[in-house]
């Protein structure tokens, strides 16, 4: 068998491996790598990233040959040292051959020639990225009705906004057009009756309870089947009921019992689900209508920091942000009825009474009005309690309102009054008295074009600055408290543009002005 110092072959192969390898070392190593992209035609328009390295020789090429002494093996062992040196035994074998550059893939050249290709897949979107981007979309949607002046809608014959009463009646159509095609809430599951799950459906905290109730009858096409397609979540937590059940016998009016309830039910949704985390609370909100639903959040304002609270009690002078909170109306609901008797309501040729108003001694500012004004007036018709001529007449009340061009709608121990929403139902103006009152829906109702607003320190300029506004003005505001009246009218199940859909477009607002990471 020939061996490497007889055979002349192998002598010439081994001096020119040796040439080879004095020239590599004096040669640098100095990979570069060139990145090229390029954009197929119109058609497709996938992105491809070209890494390619400089063909130098591979490290494995340049290590020292085997020791080639010994004797019959060696030839074989040559040729396995030259395979070894091989770039294409280096690479990992592949089950399918080599196929072209794909969508969302990247070719990489590790070598003289030799392609690897990497497939990238799509990435899929999760959930929260799909409502971000479906709030863009709705967003975009909103401020192109606000630029060309018009709004569409997917549905025929529903309710078009008109009028000098909205602030800007195309941004509002189309945001609740929005709202209607993407708007989602889910209402957690946590927590049992009476103080969660339920509240007041009559009486003065009725919003309450009848807004919980729409939203956990499963009849809502605003309620979510699944928490992962919600925009916002629902604490179903009454504050009425927690008052009535809880502080039973009332024996404090410490607040302490209603904040720590509500906080430890915050932390059980918060360690139970990634939703109150994932935002700091940001897409959360609960509905109260309780005078002290505003305390709830004072407890630990860093947890509420973020939170969307709907409150009756709107007082911008007690922690109220128009910009973060909603203000929800007020209203009160006899048993088995959504409102006043609409017989009563008169048109305006029939309204006698310049203004209305009736009801106890509660807060500063009635007190005020009743000091100056109780039983002094035939225009200004102002009582503390209603002495019914006619015992049969229950509705002595309404009739009345009914009758009046004005109502008078002072605030009591807090800023919101129920009579703002049954003088509205009743086709009476409403004269607001209240101070440091954000009033319902401001985000898109123009309250200057339907109702009079006196300050508490005017209040014994009732009557000059009432007969001061001419029959004309008085008639065109009349006309549009008619017609903002379907905003503040209460159906169940819900109706579009009704009083339960206008306090989900508030919080609808409020979510679309936070845009999450």
């Amino acid at each position: 068998m020939a061996t490497l110092s007889c055979s002349p072959l192998s002598f010439l192969l081994l001096a020119a491996l040796v040439s080879t390898l004095f020239f590599f070392c004096l040669s640098p190593f100095n990979y570069q790598t060139i990145k090229v992209s390029s954009r197929l035609s119109s058609f497709y328009t996938y992105n491809y990233t070209f890494e390619r390295l400089q063909p130098f020789p591979s490290p494995v090429a340049l290590q020292p040959p085997p020791n080639t002494t010994v004797g019959s093996g060696d030839d074989q062992e040559i040729t396995n040292w030259r395979n070894k040196g091989k770039i294409s035994e280096r690479l990992q074998p592949s089950p399918s051959p080599i196929s072209l550059p794909v969508q969302n893939s990247s070719v990489v050249f590790s070598g003289p020639g030799i392609p690897v290709i990497t497939r990238h897949e799509k990435k899929i979107k999760t959930g929260f990225e799909r409502i971000e981007e479906g709030l863009a979309i709705a967003r975009a949607a909103i401020y192109k009705a606000i630029r060309s002046q018009n709004s569409s809608s997917y549905k025929k014959g529903s309710y078009v906004p008109r009028g000098a009463m909205y602030r800007n009646q195309y941004a509002f159509h189309q945001s609740y057009e929005e709202m209607e095609k993407r708007f989602k809430v889910w209402v957690y599951k946590e927590g049992e009756l009476p103080v969660v799950h339920g509240g007041p459906v009559n009486d003065i905290y009725s919003i309450e309870g009848q807004f919980l109730d729409e939203m956990e009858s499963g009849k809502s096409q605003f309620t979510a089947r699944h928490p992962e397609e919600a925009q916002a979540f629902l604490l179903p937590v009454s504050v009425a009921y927690i008052i009535h059940y809880v502080y039973r016998p009332l024996i404090t009016f410490s607040r302490d019992q209603l904040q720590r309830l509500v906080t430890d039910y915050v932390r059980v949704i918060a360690d139970k689900h990634p939703y109150w985390n994932r935002t700091h609370g940001a897409d959360h909100f609960s509905v109260s209508c309780h005078d002290w639903a505003p305390d709830v959040s004072r407890a630990n304002p860093g947890l509420f920091k973020l939170f969307i609270r709907a409150l009756c009690n709107a007082n911008t002078s007690e922690g109220f942000q128009p910009q973060r909170d909603v203000s929800i109306p007020e209203i009160f609901l006899p048993v088995g009825k959504f409102g006043p008797p609409q017989e009563y309501a008169q048109p305006p040729s029939k309204r006698s009474i310049l203004a209305f108003f009736a009801g106890g001694a509660h807060g500063h500012i009635r007190k005020i009005l009743l000091e100056r004004w109780k039983e002094k007036d035939g225009e200004i018709q102002v009582h503390e309690y209603l002495t019914r001529k006619n015992k049969k007449n229950n509705n002595l009340y309404f009739e009345l309102m009914g009758q009046s061009k004005f109502c008078l709608c002072p605030s009591g121990h807090e800023v919101a009054s129920p009579r703002v929403v049954t003088a509205i139902q009743l086709g009476c103006v409403p004269v607001i008295i209240s101070d440091n009152y954000s009033l319902p829906f401001s985000d898109v109702l123009d309250w200057s074009k339907f109702s009079v607003d006196i300050p508490s320190e005017k209040i014994p300029d009732i009557k000059i600055i009432l007969k001061g506004i001419s029959v004309r003005r008085y008639l065109t505001m009349q006309r549009r408290v008619m017609q903002i009246r379907r905003h503040f009218t209460l159906n169940r199940p819900a109706q579009p543009y009704d009083m339960l859909h206008m306090i989900l477009h508030s919080v609808w607002l409020r979510r679309l002005n936070v845009k999450l990471p």
